[in-house]
């Protein structure tokens, strides 16, 4: 595959969510300006990053099936190797405390679903610049 010149600076973003709909909705709104990469669930986006790939951003859900979102995020926290990725989590649940009491460590952008699109990509870009 050749790529131009302007795909090869796109940064790159690491989707996580169990949710086809989000998915699509995410590729949608930011496949024009970053390169991404999709994982259905934490399990499979944990065996991506330990196969020495190092996306610029994360953004994950909470709630999945297998490994569930604040496992992968806790996995990634606490390694050597990701902990310096910024990680935007998406959730459906209900309140900020339920959210801050499943992620007791720093995250750098929390979103409600379903999320603004002009928002997150306003905090994508806030993140990566």
């Amino acid at each position: 595959m050749i790529f131009s010149e302007a795909s090869k600076n796109k940064k790159s973003i690491l989707l996580v969510d169990d949710e086809a709909s989000i998915l699509k909705l995410l590729e949608f709104v930011l496949q024009k300006d970053y390169h991404l990469v999709i994982k259905s669930n934490g399990f499979d986006a944990l065996n991506w990053l330990d196969s020495g790939n190092i996306p610029d951003l994360i953004i994950s859900d909470l709630e999945m099936p297998y490994f569930d979102g604040s496992d992968f995020l806790r996995a990634v926290k606490v390694s050597g190797y990701y902990r310096e990725i910024p990680i935007i989590v998406l959730s459906g649940s209900s309140t900020l405390e339920e959210i801050e009491s499943r992620i007791p460590y720093n995250i750098n952008g929390l979103m409600s679903k379903p999320f603004n699109p002009t928002l997150l990509k306003e905090k994508i870009k806030a993140l990566l610049n």
